[in-house]
């Protein structure tokens, strides 16, 4: 079926088999192609890349991370993805709000983006240097907050310096054996509560990173915006992430990843089990009716290949439309632009892939992007 879509400035103004051809409008023939919405990544670390990530953040500069980040956006852009959530910039503060900043003015190519400063966690918590000698006095990746006090005045130095969300750290150290996943929480429902609100206080929201229970649960009850990783999930944390439609957002593509390159073969057998443990646990959360978004957690392997992440989310148990309408639909609406991405609609972002073949019958294709265009602007063609 033939498709077109008709754009002026940074807006579509028609789409569908045919639209109006406009004196002087320049006419793009792309060829025997899918063309879809850009695609929207809820969950990237732009200031990571592949390697040992508590040795990248000891060594490399924060100004060189900077410019590292720069090309991880160009990378996501030109694989298709036209949106992006990053979850925490690593130990590089607000860095990310100059990066964002720099694309929106057009300084740099990348996704539009939604970044969260540098994401908030407990003394010795996810994050913390605690493998390294205590005189050296190795900082955090993230930024302390042990009470709520702290974490209001937290809170409000990451939206002073730029952040359009919060995220934060509410499960630690995960452990995964004879079949057993054990998280310990670490922040009390109270304190979750109490960050939300400060954050809704002036219109943001807050995600976090929780693997399993009970930190799932106090999340759920706290009002977040999204549990990410959401390795395992009670019945309660299922019914009130359906209730108030909080997305879970599962991250396979990144396990799958170290997997694939463990230290070991029995660290690759662990990472494998721990896997297919949350592939059992994702048709659980699926067949309680637990929303879903897409989010890879690349970083930590290369940017540009994190399509891989749709196709995982149709191999444990999700169909190629309900992936693409988690991806596009609910994706849009967890990074706060329902209504402006996601959909080829008039009034939309000009934000626009192709990709050869049908990404209905095979979500893969969306791995082979052929043309790229961000607010009108194209960038890869």
């Amino acid at each position: 079926m033939p498709g077109e879509v008709l754009v002026q400035g940074e807006q579509i103004l028609e789409a569908g088999t045919s639209v109006a051809h406009p004196a002087g409008a320049e006419v793009i023939d792309l060829g025997d192609v899918t063309i879809m919405p850009g695609l929207i990544d809820a969950h990237v670390h732009l200031f990571l890349h592949p390697g040992p990530e508590d040795l990248q953040t000891i060594e490399e500069s924060v100004p060189q991370r900077t410019l590292f980040a720069a090309l991880a956006a160009r990378d996501d852009l030109m694989a298709g993805f036209t949106a992006e959530r990053d979850m925490g910039t690593e130990g590089a503060g607000s860095a990310d709000t100059a990066l964002r900043d720099a694309i929106n003015q057009g300084f740099y190519p990348g996704p539009r983006l939604r970044v969260s400063g540098n994401a908030i966690s407990i003394l010795g918590g996810h994050e913390d240097a605690i493998s390294y000698n205590p005189e050296q006095h190795i900082l955090s990746n993230a930024t302390y907050a042990n009470s709520v006090p702290e974490l209001i005045t937290v809170i409000r130095q990451e939206l002073k310096e730029g952040a359009d969300f919060i995220k934060i750290y509410e499960t630690g150290h995960d452990t995964f054996q004879e079949g057993q996943f054990l998280t310990p929480f670490q922040y009390t429902e109270a304190e979750l509560r109490a960050a939300v609100e400060e954050a809704a206080r002036v219109g943001k929201r807050v995600a976090v990173h929780a693997t399993g229970e009970p930190g799932t649960l106090f999340a759920a009850r706290a009002g977040v915006i999204s549990i990410d990783h959401a390795d395992q999930l009670s019945d309660e944390t299922m019914r009130l992430m359906r209730e108030k439609q909080i997305p879970a957002v599962p991250t396979f593509a990144v396990s799958e990843y170290f997997a694939e390159h463990a230290a070991s073969p029995a660290a690759s057998a662990h990472q494998h089990d721990l896997l297919e443990y949350h592939a059992r646990e994702f048709r659980r959360q699926l067949a309680a009716g637990v929303p879903v978004a897409v989010g890879s957690d690349v970083g930590p392997f290369p940017h540009g290949t994190q399509a891989r992440q749709l196709v995982l989310m149709v191999k444990y148990g999700m169909t190629p439309l309900a992936v693409l309408q988690a991806d596009l639909l609910n994706g849009a609406w967890l990074l706060g632009w329902q209504g402006k991405i996601g959909s080829l609609k008039p009034g939309y972002f000009a934000d626009v892939i192709a990709v050869a073949g049908d990404p209905l019958k095979d979500v893969s294709v969306t791995g082979h992007v052929s043309f790229v265009m961000k607010g009108g602007i194209i960038f890869r063609r």
